[in-house]
């Protein structure tokens, strides 16, 4: 229109090189010393935002060659961003100017070809390459610890992010491995169709971290992991391609996905994978019951996981969990249900899922609409919290406090007794290691006939300065107790390097040595991701 002043173009957000997310959605210093206040012994003012110019960046121990100069960087604010994931324990080191090594050289490689030509100059020159998605893991996982490799490549897949290819009659499609979440599913929209796999890390991670580590996502139940909607992978490794046939089940022999599904990056590095597809749900419902018992709680879940409503959603939260979301304040436990389906109405399945719920001293009802998002406000506060949490997370760091995850999966024979002991021995350690008393919640994610997964979160005054190691400290406590009751070290967290202690004690000794002569194989140089898995 005449005369209607242009508005200026708003400047493009940016991700935070230290903490979660992006950099304009952290708590600011007031809201960060506010929730400090809540945690006795945390610090009275919150550290301050690190700058990537107070680091010490040694120059790269070596240049990359003419003929792959145009894939790599150099500058420091890129290299101090690949240089940790985003566990507590990162964003800590990152506020106390310790993040460890820095790689040498970050790649963006475009293709196939150039992921291979630089794993094969990096294998003549013994330069360690950690695969890179979106940088958002929690175990250790795209770091280098040590210095048995004359320099670091942090492999950034991120530029190799298109869909390739829909099967709209086979529902399925052909992505590369470093497409973003929002990015897959934007590009999957036109064609009507979902991956659907939606996690709290969904904005900052990639289809082939996802396969790497074996995420979990947005399904409760059934299909509540990425294994579960792979048709087949391409995967380049020092030894050469792997490319599995497409199919939608085969029974011949091992299969060759799932050596690579959970792999991290030390077998070879996904480059593209065919996945499964859905039409995008129309119907939803959603509802949440409280409980004043949690074992009557569990009950109802295991009731719920055992039979054949298939909620897309069944999270339950403990009392300290729903304070902690808002999803509940009177020292209730909260159980939040979800529907959703792309044929019909689910409202009927919710209704059976309170009803079975009920029947167990759950107190609700179905307040979900057909067609609609549904929910209700217990809901909506646990949906809300969930996305803000790792933001949060960072600011009690930044106060001094230790505020971190870990979760796990055991059968339900186990679940009661394996919940108490993490909440008693870990609150114990805590209270030993800092002098003041932590809070241990749990919360289950996913459910199964068969077992559940809690996932727990612990909130601590940390001991200053000395965070990282006090965190070790608790995460060690916690591991024993997994392990004592025979509970997997993570559901789906991966095992990086921090998981690593637990992972060898879980994983059978053949199996170790089977796992040994693959990575000797495919890698016999030793170049990928060392130290993750295997030694």
């Amino acid at each position: 229109m005449p005369g209607t002043t242009p508005q200026p173009t708003p400047a493009p957000r940016t991700r935070s090189w230290w903490g979660w997310g992006w950099a304009d959605a952290h708590p600011d210093d007031a809201e960060c010393a506010a929730m400090g206040a809540l945690i006795p012994g945390t610090l009275s003012h919150p550290l301050p935002i690190p700058r990537v110019r107070d680091l010490d960046i040694a120059r790269p121990a070596l240049d990359p060659p003419a003929s792959l100069a145009h894939l790599v960087t150099t500058g420091a604010g890129e290299r101090a961003a690949h240089a940790m994931g985003k566990a507590y324990r990162d964003v800590v080191r990152a506020l106390r100017g310790r993040p460890g090594r820095i790689p040498d050289l970050v790649a963006y490689p475009t293709d196939e070809r150039e992921v291979a030509d630089l794993l094969d100059w990096a294998g003549e020159r013994q330069v360690a390459v950690v695969p890179y998605g979106g940088g958002s893991s929690v175990s250790g996982g795209v770091e280098y610890r040590g210095d048995a490799h004359r320099a670091v490549l942090s492999l950034d897949l991120t530029a190799m992010g298109r869909v390739l290819e829909v099967d709209t009659a086979g529902r399925a499609a052909r992505i590369q491995a470093g497409t973003l979440g929002p990015s897959l599913e934007d590009q999957l929209r036109p064609h009507g169709l979902t991956l659907r796999h939606f996690l709290q890390s969904f904005e900052f991670s990639t289809l082939g971290g996802w396969l790497a580590t074996r995420a979990g996502g947005h399904y409760a139940t059934g299909r509540t992991h990425i294994d579960d909607f792979v048709q087949s992978l391409r995967v380049v490794s020092p030894a050469g391609t792997s490319a599995s046939w497409r199919l939608p089940a085969s029974g011949a022999g091992p299969s060759p996905d799932r050596l690579f599904l959970g792999s991290e990056g030390t077998l070879g590095v996904i480059t593209e994978a065919w996945v499964r597809l859905q039409q995008r749900p129309s119907h939803k419902a959603s509802a949440s019951l409280a409980f004043t018992d949690f074992q009557a709680a569990l009950d109802a879940v295991r009731a719920l996981a055992q039979s054949d409503l298939a909620p897309a959603n069944c999270r339950l939260l403990d009392a300290g969990e729903a304070a902690l979301s808002g999803a509940a304040h009177d020292g209730s436990a909260v159980l939040v249900l979800g529907f959703e389906s792309a044929d019909g109405p689910v409202d009927s399945r919710l209704a059976q899922a309170v009803d079975l719920a009920r029947s167990h001293g759950g107190r609700g009802r179905a307040t979900g609409a057909t067609g609609g998002a549904g929910g209700d406000a217990a809901v909506g506060a646990w949906r809300s919290a969930f996305l803000r949490m790792p933001y949060l997370r960072d600011g009690l760091a930044r106060m001094g406090a230790v505020a971190e995850t870990f979760e796990t999966a055991a059968t339900w024979d186990r679940i009661p007794g394996l919940i108490e002991a993490v909440r008693r021995e870990v609150g114990a350690a805590a209270l030993k290691g800092s002098g003041h008393a932590a809070t241990v919640n749990c919360r289950l994610t996913h459910v199964y006939p068969d077992g559940a997964a809690p996932y727990f979160t612990v909130l601590a005054a940390g001991r200053p300065g000395d965070e990282v190691a006090f965190w070790d400290d608790l995460k060690a406590v916690a591991s024993d107790v997994l392990h004592r009751h025979r509970a997997t070290i993570t559901h789906h967290h991966a095992v990086g390097r921090d998981h690593r202690p637990g992972y060898d004690r879980q994983r059978p000794d053949p199996f170790a040595l089977a796992l040994r002569a693959a990575k000797g194989a495919l890698d016999p140089r030793g170049i990928l991701n060392p130290g993750v898995l295997v030694g």
